[in-house]
């Protein structure tokens, strides 16, 4: 009798066991699917945001040549100055990969949670010097997850409050350790880098993409804003910093929201257990999901966001 009542306690511990390995299996399952899509979500409403304040600044700069006119470099002497961080700086496109992005001022982690994001201690685009741009390669809307299929002579181009500048790209992408600062060093014309996570799904390494401004015959690159840092030192700050900065978000909201998805899936498995009805599982699994949303929503962005 005893041998036999170990053994029913083994077979429950077990089956236990089992049940919740599996269930933490499946809530690890779809952590991933929202790092991958569900992200997009939170991408997609800060790029509305971002168009609305850029299609107001273009509106405030009727001389600009927009995206929608031809492509045109402004013979404006002065720069304007460096948008303060958080602001939309330009739309980016670049057709042979489908990105038609709004690139928000700031390489900072809640920067690029909103589209692919400029360097600030670099120039901006249409300027003499190295302007840099980063974007995620596999989350928040992966704005450059295509970008290893460019070529040489692809073009990019970026429509800032000064005008719609071309880029074409120059060389191959190349892959660099995330310490290999030297691709953001400045440079005497105007060129555009951008910056990404390399392998996908991997932070291990960064891969840049280099371009030169084409411009009309006669025309030459806007002048630098006075605003701009002209420390060598901090334009080729690490990309592995400049991309995956602490945010310093607090962990308050994501233990709470933890606790949440404890008492509701509780709750959801009790009820189902007593009443083991598709209309009981049906109602529970709804607002289960819905906590579970919120709850990643808040684990994501305490986590480390570099690619």
């Amino acid at each position: 009798m005893g041998a036999r009542l170990r053994s029913v306690v083994v077979r429950n511990v077990v089956g236990a066991v089992g049940k919740i390995f599996v269930t933490l299996g499946l809530l690890i399952l779809l952590f991933v699917a929202y790092q991958l899509w569900g992200t997009g979500i939170y991408e997609s409403q800060q790029q509305s945001k971002l168009a609305s304040q850029f299609k107001r600044e273009i509106h405030q700069h009727p001389t600009t040549t927009t995206a929608e006119g031809a492509p045109a470099v402004t013979t404006t002497t002065a720069a304007a100055p460096t948008p303060p961080p958080g602001d939309a700086i330009g739309h980016l496109v670049i057709p042979k990969i489908g990105v038609d992005k709004y690139v928000v001022q700031g390489v900072g982690v809640p920067d690029l949670r909103k589209g692919p994001g400029h360097y600030p201690t670099t120039p901006m685009p249409g300027q003499i010097g190295n302007a840099a741009i980063a974007g995620h390669r596999t989350t928040y809307g992966a704005p450059f997850n295509r970008v290893d299929e460019l070529d040489v002579g692809d073009p990019i181009e970026i429509t800032t409050t000064q005008g719609t500048f071309t880029y074409k790209v120059d060389k191959k992408p190349f892959a660099v350790p995330p310490t290999q600062t030297d691709v953001l060093t400045p440079t005497p014309d105007a060129t555009l880098t951008l910056t990404t996570c390399n392998p996908k799904f991997s932070a291990s390494q960064r891969l840049i993409v280099q371009a030169t401004l084409v411009l009309p015959k006669n025309e030459a690159p806007l002048p630098t804003a006075a605003s701009a840092p002209a420390s060598t030192a901090k334009n080729t700050e690490s990309l592995a910093q400049a991309e995956s900065a602490a945010t310093g978000t607090s962990l308050a909201p994501t233990y709470l929201w933890g606790f949440f998805v404890l008492i509701v899936g509780g709750l959801w498995w009790l009820v189902f257990h007593r009443y083991p009805r598709w209309t009981t599982w049906l109602a529970g699994v709804i607002p289960f999901l819905a906590v579970l949303f919120v709850f990643y929503v808040y684990l994501e962005r305490v986590l480390p966001q570099n690619y």
